[in-house]
């Protein structure tokens, strides 16, 4: 009986014996993916580390970690970015639309009634850079305004 079993576990390639009905130890066995080169796995998390405190720059099971969050944090800042980009033009187009007596929210529906297609972007630069130009489209701001009250009378 022994001979038998021990041939049973040399056909299967195992080492050991497994239960009868189970899969062999040899098919089990998981074989790991990823990179081919270990230590370029390792350069290029070292790469994204470059400047962080500490071990985070040059232990790599601290680095891998110290990284993915850093790359999560980069993901939402760009998010993050465009918010306050619109937040800031909104306010500099509020400050300029001010200056000439009227207001943002009133200042833009007019803008599109008048159908003058100028982003939040351009318009803040030109509260800046240009106040004649802005000046030009808050008065015909004003003016639709007074119109429509004139129109209702």
């Amino acid at each position: 009986q022994t001979g038998q079993s021990n041939a049973r576990y040399q056909q299967n390639g195992s080492r050991r014996p497994c239960k009868q009905g189970s899969q062999t130890r040899a098919t089990n066995r998981m074989v790991r993916g990823g990179h081919a080169n270990r230590a370029v796995k390792r350069a290029k998390v070292f790469a994204l580390a470059k400047g962080f405190r500490g071990r985070a720059k040059n232990c790599y099971s601290i680095s891998v970690r110290r990284v993915h969050k850093a790359l999560q944090y980069q993901y939402i800042s760009r998010r993050l970015k465009k918010r306050d980009m619109r937040r800031l033009w909104i306010t500099r187009i509020n400050q300029g639309v001010q200056e000439h007596g009227t207001r943002y929210s009133t200042f833009m529906r007019d803008m599109v009634e008048c159908n003058i297609q100028l982003n939040r972007k351009v318009l803040s630069e030109m509260a800046i850079h240009e106040p004649k130009s802005f000046q030009a489209l808050a008065d015909i701001s004003r003016r639709r305004l007074k119109d429509g009250l004139l129109a209702a009378l």
